[in-house]
């Protein structure tokens, strides 16, 4: 009976002792912590859906599909203490960079594309990208592999961009070929993307930071004909362009000389206009005698000049 009783004893403080070394944890600065008891995860009132961030970013159609609970987020600290039958999972809250071409089941060094007008690009890149602290149960329970399922989910919206995007043509660009469109605008197509993958937050509990799309490629013999045709076209644009300066110098140089002429005939024109109201003026006070007054007195010089050269004469 007394080594009954011992082994009992000795059976709880084992039990106790296993209890306390395993079941104190704590939680990092940089993480979060998720219990489950016998597999259920510790829930909030509440469901993701009715967020006022997360539901935002869905339709009413999705929120009846990604309306998840809102789980008890355990914030950095400890000690906390947990029992057996629960089970923790910690959570790395910073943000994570991955290559768009890591595949977990796929050795590649880029991924492929088609454009609008059919051709076929080699992409690369990185992404950024966080748990949603939010939307944890979407996170660890909604989705098997996070990172594979990040990755899959931007190449997918990437790949539905590359394939409809239309930019702004620049002056002396080749007609046709989506791949200058798309090179010149790689900044306009990271800012779509980070816009687009904003709602995995409230669909897969994962936030984008952000899309950094470095590489848009077509295949060598392509790329070599494309240089060839944008080397032609450069030139085209460079002579339509020095062709446009000498047009625009010399419509200025004769803007200029008409210009110039103008004011030679305005300066000339000024003293007879002058005159005019002069006379004009002379003739409402005056009447024709004021006017025949004045002529009579301003021809006196011609006269005295012509006599003098008579007289020299």
């Amino acid at each position: 009976m007394t080594i009954l009783l011992l082994g009992i004893l000795l059976g709880v403080g084992l039990a106790a002792l296993l209890t306390l070394l395993f079941g104190v944890y704590s939680i990092g600065p940089t993480q979060r912590g998720v219990l489950t008891t016998f597999g259920r995860a510790q829930r909030m009132t509440g469901t993701t859906a009715d967020d006022p961030q997360l539901g935002a970013l869905l339709s009413d159609e999705e929120k009846k599909r990604y309306s998840f609970p809102t789980l008890r987020v355990i914030q950095p600290g400890g000690p906390y203490f947990k029992w057996p039958w629960q089970r923790l999972y910690k959570v790395d809250m910073t943000i994570q960079a991955v290559d768009i071409t890591w595949d977990p089941d796929i050795n590649q060094q880029f991924i492929e594309a088609v454009t609008k007008d059919n051709l076929t690009v080699q992409i690369s890149g990185q992404i950024r990208w966080k748990p949603c602290e939010r939307n944890l149960y979407a996170y660890l329970f909604g989705v098997s592999r996070p990172a594979a399922h990040v990755v899959g989910y931007f190449i997918s919206t990437l790949r539905d961009r590359v394939a409809t995007f239309h930019g702004d043509r620049a002056e002396g660009a080749v007609e046709g070929v989506s791949i200058n469109d798309l090179r010149r605008n790689l900044s306009l197509i990271n800012r779509h993307m980070e816009e687009a993958c904003r709602k995995t937050a409230a669909r897969y509990g994962i936030e984008f930071d952000a899309a950094l799309i470095t590489n848009i490629d077509p295949p060598n013999d392509v790329d070599e004909a494309l240089a060839s045709i944008n080397t032609t076209q450069n030139q085209v644009a460079a002579a339509v362009s020095q062709s446009r300066a000498d047009a625009e110098q010399k419509l200025k140089m004769a803007e200029q000389a008409v210009q110039i002429a103008q004011n030679r005939a305005d300066a000339e024109a000024a003293p007879l206009l002058e005159l005019g109201k002069t006379l004009s003026a002379m003739h409402a006070h005056g009447g024709k005698d004021a006017l025949d007054s004045y002529l009579r007195n301003a021809s006196l010089p011609l006269r005295e000049k012509a006599a003098q050269t008579i007289l020299k004469l």
